[in-house]
């Protein structure tokens, strides 16, 4: 019926300008037929009992119509008005405005309700960055770093266990999520009905002249009724979330209204088809940026000024000369010390490598050798960690029971990077050693034995052993894709399709579901942004192995799910604070977790560099407009003499961008100073992403780097660009031009290396012509 009716306000919206009031809600109730509601609620909370709700009212509203009601000492005249959204018939624009007329209210909030009856909990609950499927998995409360300590949880067959984070529950417990806008990517929340296969979403602002808004989802004790909600301000009813648990005493601060204070609500509803959970996901990529937010990017750094300060620091504060390898933070613990991936180790090499100077590159050479004099464990994978240049460690010492639990992406990322730089080495002239060659072989039969044993990669293996100790997640998401590389370079065609097959595990238990876990090695099996990336790369490896577009279709999918980790509009900071100073521009930020609940500068950790693959095989420029956003966005976190960011050291670039108050009170726009593997990202950035790319033909251009360019002509012949360095630094320019057809074709493993620079002065410009064939 649901379906019906969509396709009927289709055709009604087609042929009238307007849409009637009842039209109207009927989209934003998703039809529902299901006897669903739309209330306009304001409420009240005792502050000393946590915003204990003491009172509520309800008020079933229409569109377009103005409703009065009285609320304790106060009078509220509430008018929900509504617009069609030109060329989307599928949508409709509200503004929720209310008014009180007199009296007074202390401790309040106002809400918009959209209730929906006949619910089930089978439905997937989408709110991005925030809850995948709702969350509605097996949980612990365990403190950070948390690690699974009940036998009964330990096991390669065991279900995906997450920590205590906002999320819906199974069975007859409390369901509830109560989270802040600056909690989300892009503020949403959104459903696919198990029902009948449609979907909704609302899209909303970060918030109005009261501050964030609170965004809502509440189940019935039956789940046969829920309640999604947008509230300003924000009032999290007795708890909220502070890192690891989800119980942790509510400090928002309700409104005090008085007569004549307004209070506005925007918001915009889709209803459409939902066929796949992925439906979800490529309905809300397509919208993620159409709401009305502030989406300006920022200029700062060039790549080249950027990778000048990193290589200096890296080799300044990271390189341990006494035995030649490079930390990946300042070695004040062991994990800071070296870890193969994930926050560096193997991965940082390849940039420097890549870029450095004479010096740079022989402390990568000088890296290698002390890798492979003793850094693979009896189990055949890498070490995960080492301490002082001789301690190689197994897993996490902090806890007796993990410390010979290998995260199995580290070692993962190793054979990715490394064959990236062997690759390097031999456009570069130098000599990739016979033992660094079979170690790094060596760690890619034990996939293949591990795979072959298990058909599942696990999250955690015993170092010592091999043997999966925590299964069942995406960690090896980016394994597929190292064993691609290494069938080429090896010429085993066992890696091929070792990859093939663990590609096609990953696609039915994690894509095809709408969740990808196992990223961090600090979260559990919470829900994150790293192996959501991983994914994107493996398939899209497996399809230029195989030129079969499955696999095309499958690094799309799992591209348009990894959007919804990535900041889509700048938020608002108080000035006061550290970004707010900086004047940040948060656009491209990308979410670790739903655990760690802040952003970060750059994915962790790679350039991004399939989103420009994507784009060059499809078309399709909703990934290289999201490659833009990350990819533009990092170099405003560095941290150099002439913009210091708070105390954060010259040449670091932290990790935190906290938009959300999941660290405590005053914690939103705050500087956390550290040295971290966000640096070794946009050291990855300047090396892997053109500065500009462009495909002459078809008159399209990008800027990644901090450069403006405008087009001065485009005919027959040749494309003018005027590109201007507006940044007081010089900028070497990378350039990658291609017509479309070459576009198709592969891209080779870097593509950038010795490429000529286009070098512009600070404050200059020049002028760029390229052909069309």
């Amino acid at each position: 019926m649901l379906k019906r009716l969509l396709f009927l306000v289709f055709l009604f919206c087609q042929q009238i300008e307007g849409l009637t009031a009842q039209q109207i809600d009927r989209v934003a109730k998703h039809g529902i037929a299901f006897n669903g509601e739309i209330e306009a609620r304001i409420s009240q909370y005792d502050t000393s009992h946590y915003n204990l709700l003491i009172n509520q009212v309800r008020i079933p509203i229409k569109s377009n119509t103005v409703q009065e009601s009285h609320f304790l000492n106060s009078n509220w005249k509430i008018q929900l008005k509504a617009n069609k959204v030109a060329g989307k018939p599928d949508a409709v624009d509200y503004e929720l405005v209310f008014k009180c007329t007199t009296g007074s209210l202390h401790g309040g909030s106002v809400s918009i309700n959209f209730g929906f009856n006949n619910w089930a909990e089978e439905n997937y609950v989408l709110i991005p960055s925030v809850a995948y499927n709702g969350n509605r998995y097996s949980w612990r409360r365990l403190r950070y770093s948390p690690k699974l300590h009940d036998i009964k949880d330990i096991g390669p067959n065991k279900p995906i266990i997450i920590n205590d984070v906002p999320k819906l529950t199974a069975g007859g417990a409390v369901s509830r999520i109560q989270d802040r806008s600056g909690a989300t990517s892009t503020p949403a929340m959104g459903f696919r009905s198990a029902v009948d296969s449609t979907g909704w979403m609302i899209l909303t602002g970060q918030g109005n002249d009261w501050g964030d808004y609170g965004l809502g989802v509440d189940e019935s004790r039956n789940r046969d009724c829920a309640l999604f909600t947008i509230s300003s301000p924000v009032v999290r009813e007795q708890y909220t979330y502070n890192l690891c648990d989800s119980e942790y005493p509510s400090f928002d601060i309700p409104a005090n209204y008085k007569t004549g204070d307004e209070i506005k609500i925007n918001f915009r509803v889709y209803a459409f088809a939902a066929p796949h959970i992925q439906s979800l996901f490529d309905n809300f990529a397509a919208i993620r940026k159409s709401f009305d937010l502030d989406r300006q990017s920022s200029e700062s750094l060039s790549y080249w000024a950027c990778m000048q300060l990193l290589e200096q620091k890296f080799n300044q504060k990271n390189y341990v000369p006494q035995y030649g390898y490079y930390s990946v933070g300042m070695r004040e613990n062991y994990l800071q010390d070296w870890q193969i991936g994930w926050t560096g180790g193997m991965i940082s090499t390849y940039p420097l490598l890549f870029a450095g100077n004479a010096q740079t590159r022989q402390n990568v050479i000088n890296n290698f050798n002390w890798l492979f004099s003793g850094g693979i464990s009896p189990s055949g994978f890498y070490w995960d960690a080492c301490s002082n240049g001789t301690n190689w460690i197994g897993g996490d010492i902090r806890n007796i029971h993990t410390k010979n639990w290998h995260l199995i992406r580290k070692s993962g990322d190793a054979v990715w990077y490394i064959l990236k730089q062997f690759m390097l080495m031999q456009k570069m002239g130098i000599s990739v050693h016979e033992n660094w060659k079979q170690g790094n072989k060596r760690v890619c039969d034990t996939f293949v034995k591990l795979w072959q044993r298990y058909h599942q990669l696990g999250q955690f293996v015993d170092s010592q052993t091999g043997d999966i100790i925590v299964g069942g997640s995406a960690s090896g998401a980016i394994v597929p894709a190292a064993l691609v590389l290494a069938a080429q370079y090896y010429h085993q065609p066992v890696y091929l399709q070792t990859a093939l097959q663990i590609g096609n595990y990953l696609n039915t238990n994690f894509t095809e579901k709408g969740i990808t876990c196992g990223g961090p090695g600090d979260a559990l099996q919470a829900f994150d942004s790293e192996s959501a990336y991983a994914l994107v790369e493996s398939y899209t490896e497996l399809y230029e192995a195989t030129r079969d577009t499955l696999w095309l279709t499958r690094a799309q999918n799992a591209a348009k799910q990894f959007a919804s980790w990535v900041v889509s509009y700048n938020y608002l900071f108080v000035d006061t604070t550290a970004f707010g100073k900086a004047k940040i521009h948060t656009i491209g930020a990308v979410y670790a977790n739903v655990q760690n609940k802040h952003a970060a500068p750059g994915i962790c950790t790679a350039s991004g560099l399939a989103l420009l693959k994507l784009y060059r095989y499809t078309g399709d420029t909703l990934y290289i407009n999201l490659l833009h956003d990350i990819a533009h966005s990092i170099p405003q976190y560095l941290a150099y003499p002439t913009k210091l960011l708070a105390n954060e050291p010259l040449g670091c670039v932290s990790e935190r961008i906290n938009l959300s108050d999941w660290e405590g009170p005053n914690t939103i726009g705050y500087m956390l100073p550290l040295s971290t593997w966000a640096e070794t990202t946009l050291m990855l950035t300047t090396v892997e992403i053109p500065g500009l790319y462009i495909q002459p033909d078809k008159g399209f251009f990008i800027p990644f780097d901090n450069v403006l360019v405008k087009m001065l002509s485009n005919n027959r012949e040749k494309l003018v660009l005027k590109v201007t360095n507006p940044t007081k630094f010089e900028t070497h320019l990378t350039v990658l031009s291609e017509n479309s057809h070459a576009a198709q074709l592969n891209l080779p493993e870097n593509v950038l290396y010795g490429q000529q620079k286009i070098i512009i002065k600070p404050y200059e410009a020049t002028i760029l012509s390229f052909r069309k064939e």
